[in-house]
């Protein structure tokens, strides 16, 4: 995904649950050094644990829990690229191609544009409501 923020504006924004509750879940506590993002009523808990420090160019997440999430990474890499930052990403290490993970591959589509929002201001919200997703209240 190509962004005109710079690298250094997007970091927090994939480092930090503070962060992630600007693009992705409005459900975000920190416990025990993780943060957790909780999903329709907090039914889906995701635990993350931060891999190594973030950086401007890289962050590694790693998912701690979920059936099909725990064990898998989330990775966004930053290039500085035509005046901004090229971003990207990979959910990692799935191991196995279900529905679910199609679900969430086409999740994630619409979380890199409201990333990309919001590191140049233009700022969406969640994806994710706590009680179900920006998508079902725009249909629903």
């Amino acid at each position: 995904m190509q962004t005109s923020a710079a690298a250094e504006a997007i970091l927090p924004l994939v480092s930090t649950a503070a962060g992630f509750q600007r693009w992705w879940a409005e459900d975000v506590t920190e416990p025990d050094g993780a943060v957790e993002l909780g999903f329709f009523n907090r039914q889906t808990v995701y635990r993350l644990r931060l891999q190594g420090r973030p950086s401007a160019e890289r962050t590694e997440w790693l998912c701690e829990t979920g059936a099909e999430w725990s064990g898998t990474r989330l990775i966004f890499v930053m290039e500085a690229k035509a005046g901004g930052t090229l971003v990207r990403f990979t959910h990692a290490e799935w191991q196995a191609p279900t529905d679910y993970f199609v679900s969430c591959t086409t999740a994630w589509g619409e979380l890199m544009f409201r990333l990309k929002a919001e590191a140049e201001g233009k700022t969406r919200g969640p994806f994710f409501t706590r009680g179900g997703s920006s998508y079902e209240l725009l249909v629903g």
